[in-house]
C-alpha cells in the first residue's frame, strides 16, 4: 500500500496535475461551467413542468418553451464559448470574439444537413441542446487551433498607418475564412456526414457510461482523482455531455438512462459530497478525538448542502486510511443503484431535470423521483456508505489519539 501510494504520490498526481491545468481541459471545462446558470434555470424551467403534465391543469403555462431556451440551445452556446475563452487563456484577446461567433458559425454549418433532415422548424432540434454537445466541442476546439495558428499573422507590418481597429478586421478575415471554408467543403461540397460521425465517434463513451461496469468506473474515477486532491471538474469534458443528453432524453422523450447528474448528486449517490461523506462528517462530529470533533463539527453544514470540500482536503486526500474507503463506496453504491433502478425496479429513474447539487438529500431525492421507494433507495445507500465509512474511521480517530497522547507527553517533557 506504501508503494502504492508513493507511486500515486509521486509520478501520477503530477501528471494528472498538468492535465488539469492544460489550457485545452481548462478551457472546455471553463466554457462548460459557465453555462450552469443556464443549466439550472432549465432545472427550474422542468420543475415548473410537473403541475400542468401531472394535473393537467387547463391554460397553464408551457414552461417547456422555456426549458428549450436554456438547455435546448446549450450546445449552440458551447461552440462559441470555446474558441472565445481560447483565445482569452492564449492572449489573444483582440481574436476572441471573431472566435467566438466562427466557432458558432461551424457548428450551426456542420448540424444543418440534420435539421434539415429532420425537417424541425426553429430551434426545436436536438442538436442545439444537450444532444449535439460534443459537436459543439469539436467544432469549437476546430476553430480554436485555428484561430490560435493565426494568432500573431497580419497582413500589414508594425510601421503601417493603417488604423488598428481597419487592420484587425482584414487580419481576422483570414482565419474565419479558413475555418468556415473548411467545414463548408467537408460538410456541403464533400457531403460527407460530419454530425454523424462525430457522434458514432463519441457515442461508444455513452454506451459504455450507461453499463453498470460504466457506471462503477465513472464513479471509482471521480473518487480515485478526489483522494489525490485532483476535482473531479478536470472530467466535466467527457461526462457532462453524457449526463445532459441522458437526463434531457429522459425528460422530454421518455428514455430511461440511469447515469445522469441528477442520480449522482441528486437523487441516490453522493449524499453529503462526493464519496458519500456526510455519514464521515457526522461520525467525526461525535468523535472521542477533540481534534477530529471540532473538524466535523465545522464540515457538517457544508456537508448537508453536499458541499464536502473541507472533509475531503483535511481528511481524506492523501491519507490511505481514509482514501479506500472512498475508493469502496465509489464501486459498492453505484452497484446498489443499479440493482434497485435496473434489476428489480424499487425505485425509479430521475426523469426531471434538477442540476441543483446543493440541495439537501433527501429533498433532492424526492424532487427528482417523487416517491418513497426512491427516498427509501437513499437511505440504503446511506446506510451502507455508514458502514464503509465506520472501521476505517475507527482506525483513524484511534490512530488521532495516540498522536495526541503523544504530543501532550512531549510537551510534559522538561526543556534540556
Amino acid at each position: 500500500m506504501d508503494k502504492m501510494i508513493k507511486w500515486l504520490e509521486n509520478d501520477f498526481s503530477p501528471k494528472m496535475s498538468k492535465v488539469n491545468h492544460n489550457v485545452w481541459v481548462v478551457t472546455l471545462k471553463d466554457s462548460i461551467m459557465q453555462l450552469l446558470p443556464f443549466i439550472l434555470l432549465g432545472s427550474v424551467f422542468c420543475l415548473l413542468t410537473i403541475p400542468g403534465d401531472v394535473f393537467k391543469i387547463n391554460n397553464y403555462p408551457n414552461f417547456w418553451t422555456l426549458f428549450g431556451w436554456t438547455m435546448g440551445v446549450l450546445s449552440l452556446l458551447i461552440s462559441f464559448l470555446i474558441p472565445f475563452n481560447l483565445m482569452e487563456k492564449k492572449r489573444l484577446r483582440k481574436q476572441r470574439f471573431i472566435a467566438g461567433c466562427s466557432g458558432l458559425i461551424t457548428f450551426l454549418i456542420t448540424v444543418t444537413p440534420q435539421i434539415v433532415a429532420d425537417k424541425t422548424v426553429g430551434f426545436g432540434h436536438a442538436s442545439l441542446g444537450a444532444g449535439g454537445m460534443f459537436v459543439a466541442i469539436v467544432a469549437g476546439v476546430f476553430t480554436g487551433w485555428v484561430m490560435g495558428i493565426f494568432g500573431s499573422f497580419s497582413f500589414f507590418k508594425e510601421e503601417s498607418i493603417i488604423p488598428d481597429f481597419v487592420r484587425a478586421w482584414f487580419d481576422a478575415m483570414l482565419p474565419i475564412g479558413v475555418v468556415i471554408v473548411a467545414a463548408w467543403l467537408v460538410v456541403d461540397i464533400a457531403g460527407f456526414d460530419l454530425y454523424n460521425s462525430i457522434l458514432g465517434f463519441f457515442m461508444p463513451l455513452a454506451n459504455i457510461i450507461e453499463t453498470p461496469w460504466g457506471f462503477i468506473l465513472v464513479s471509482f474515477i471521480t473518487c480515485f482523482l478526489y483522494t489525490m486532491g485532483i476535482s473531479s471538474w478536470v472530467l466535466t469534458p467527457v461526462t457532462k455531455p453524457v449526463f445532459l443528453a441522458a437526463i434531457t432524453a429522459n425528460a422530454t422523450a421518455g428514455a430511461s438512462y440511469l447515469v445522469t447528474s441528477e442520480t449522482i448528486f441528486s437523487a441516490y449517490l453522493w449524499i453529503g459530497g462526493i464519496g458519500a461523506t456526510l455519514p464521515l462528517v457526522i461520525m467525526m462530529a461525535f468523535s472521542k478525538n477533540a481534534k477530529l470533533k471540532a473538524f466535523g463539527r465545522a464540515s457538517i453544514t457544508p456537508g448537508i448542502f453536499n458541499i464536502n470540500e473541507p472533509i475531503v482536503f483535511g481528511a481524506i486526500a492523501w491519507n490511505p486510511i481514509m482514501m479506500l474507503p472512498m475508493w469502496i463506496i465509489s464501486i459498492v453504491l453505484p452497484t446498489i443503484i443499479w440493482i434497485g433502478t435496473k434489476v428489480i425496479n424499487f425505485a425509479p429513474i430521475p426523469r426531471i431535470v434538477f442540476d441543483l447539487w446543493y440541495v439537501p438529500f433527501p429533498i433532492s431525492t424526492w424532487v427528482t423521483t417523487g416517491t418513497i421507494t426512491g427516498i427509501l433507495l437513499m437511505l440504503i445507500c446511506l446506510v451502507a456508505a455508514t458502514f464503509i465509512w465506520y472501521p476505517f474511521f475507527k482506525v483513524y480517530e484511534q490512530q488521532e489519539m495516540q498522536n495526541e497522547t503523544k504530543e501532550e507527553k512531549a510537551s510534559l517533557r522538561p526543556a534540556k
